[in-house]
C-alpha cells in the first residue's frame, strides 16, 4: 500500500483522531481511506445516470471570507444552464449560507459540487439529489 502525505489544518486532524477513537478505527489512515472511498463513490449511483435530476446544494462560510462569496457568484454564472435558482442569506452573526437549486444530469451536478468543495474557506457543503423525470423514492442525501 502506498504512503501518501496530506496537509490539513491541526483542528481537522484532531477531529479525525477523535473520530477514529470514538468509532473504533485503528487510526487516522483508516478514517481517511473510508472517507476517500465514500467521496469518490458519491456520484457513482448508476440508478441516477441518464436521468434529469434536481439537486439542492447548501454552502456555509464565514462572513469575513469574501473570496468564497465571489467564487460562488462565479460558479453560478459559469454554470448558469445548471443553476435554476440561487439564494444567499446571513446565518447568525458571522456566517453566510448560499443555497443552489440545480437541474441537470449527474455528471454536471457532480462537477458543480466538486468545485464548491474545492473552494478554500468553505466550512460545509451539503446536498441532496432527486430525479425529476418521474418520482422515484430513490434519494441521495449527503
Amino acid at each position: 500500500m502506498a504512503v501518501v502525505s496530506v496537509s490539513m489544518p491541526d483542528e481537522l486532524l484532531e477531529r479525525i483522531d477523535q473520530f477514529a477513537d470514538e468509532h473504533g478505527y485503528t487510526g487516522r489512515s483508516e478514517v481517511v481511506r473510508e472517507a476517500s472511498r465514500n467521496l469518490l463513490g458519491e456520484f457513482e449511483d448508476t440508478r441516477l445516470e441518464d436521468r434529469e435530476l434536481m439537486a439542492i446544494v447548501t454552502v456555509l462560510f464565514d462572513y469575513e471570507t469574501t473570496t468564497v462569496e465571489e467564487r460562488m457568484m462565479h460558479l453560478r454564472h459559469e454554470h448558469e444552464s445548471l443553476v435554476a435558482s440561487n439564494f444567499h442569506t446571513h446565518v447568525g452573526d458571522r456566517f453566510c449560507m448560499e443555497l443552489f437549486v440545480l437541474e441537470g444530469e449527474l455528471a454536471d451536478i457532480s462537477t458543480f459540487v466538486g468545485k464548491i468543495r474545492a473552494t478554500q474557506d468553505v466550512l460545509s457543503v451539503d446536498y441532496s439529489v432527486n430525479p425529476v423525470d418521474g418520482f422515484d423514492p430513490l434519494s441521495s442525501q449527503h
